[in-house]
């Protein structure tokens, strides 16, 4: 059993950042010369896979949690008598 449920949007976006991190790391190294500019373009598709990804995950989990609920007819009615009576 897991102990919290898998968010794959905040996945994303930490491979983004230890990605940025890594780069940048091995530029202040001097293994090579990444421009300062290249941080735009691997930030906004990591942020937007991710926002992405996030939003899938929210779809399919609220879809999957109405399906749940809408199987779910264990609940006995309030009375079977006919009577309107709150119980």
């Amino acid at each position: 059993m897991l102990l919290h449920e898998f968010r794959p949007g905040r996945l994303l976006v930490g491979l983004t950042a230890l990605t940025l991190v890594a780069v940048y790391a091995g530029d202040l190294a001097g293994a090579w010369t990444a421009p300062w500019f290249g941080v735009v373009p691997v930030l906004c598709a990591g942020l937007g896979t991710a926002g992405f990804a996030g939003w899938m995950s929210y779809e399919i989990r609220r879809r999957r949690s109405a399906r749940s609920l809408s199987a779910d007819s264990s609940d006995a009615p309030a009375s079977s008598s006919g009577s309107q009576a709150i119980k």
